[in-house]
Order: C-alpha cells, then sequence, then structure tokens
C-alpha cells in the first residue's frame, strides 16, 4: 500500500511541474507578436499571442474611396493571416502538453 502511495506522490509533482510550464509557456506566447499582411504588404495585423490586435497598418496607396471593398477585403486577409499564425504557434507551443489527454 504505501509504494503506490510513493508513485500518487511522484506522478502529482510531475504534474504540478508540467502545470507550471504550461502556465510560463502559455505566458511567453502570449506576449509574443504575430503579423499578417495581405497581398504585396498593403496591410499588416498586429496580434499578441492571446489573440488581441496590437496594431493594424493599412498602405495608403491602396486608399480607394471608390472601391471600399477591396480595402476591406485586405484588412480581413491580414487578421486572419495573423490569427492563423498565432493558432499555428499555439498548437505547436501548447499542444506537447496536452496530447493524449482527453478533452483537449
Amino acid at each position: 500500500m504505501m509504494r503506490g502511495m510513493g508513485n500518487m506522490q511522484g506522478m502529482m509533482k510531475q504534474v504540478q511541474k508540467m502545470q507550471k510550464e504550461m502556465v510560463k509557456a502559455q505566458e511567453t506566447l502570449n506576449e509574443k507578436e504575430f503579423v499578417g499582411e495581405a497581398t504585396n504588404q498593403l496591410v499588416k495585423a498586429v496580434f499578441t499571442g492571446d489573440r488581441k490586435m496590437k496594431d493594424i497598418q493599412i498602405n495608403t496607396e491602396i486608399i480607394d474611396p471608390e472601391d471600399s471593398d477591396m480595402l476591406q477585403d485586405l484588412v480581413i486577409m491580414a487578421v486572419n493571416d495573423a490569427l492563423s499564425k498565432v493558432e499555428s504557434e499555439t498548437e505547436q507551443t501548447m499542444g506537447k502538453y496536452t496530447k493524449g489527454m482527453p478533452g483537449f
């Protein structure tokens, strides 16, 4: 019986260590910036790892009052590109902790 308790304590220490590593990895990821770009870098969107937009840059050459649809499309493209990069990095960084765990 004592033998099983030792294993349980060891396992709990490993879980606590992994939990601390996960928190640190998430904090590092949240501080990182991701830049999404539209065609020819005409629009750039900057997000943090926690999916908060920090900046959007629009090249003035593409601002055409007669064609706002194009500008809207470029903004959407840049935002989606940045969010895709955030998602990819999150999966790569956090996936090692959740791989094989049910519900993740």
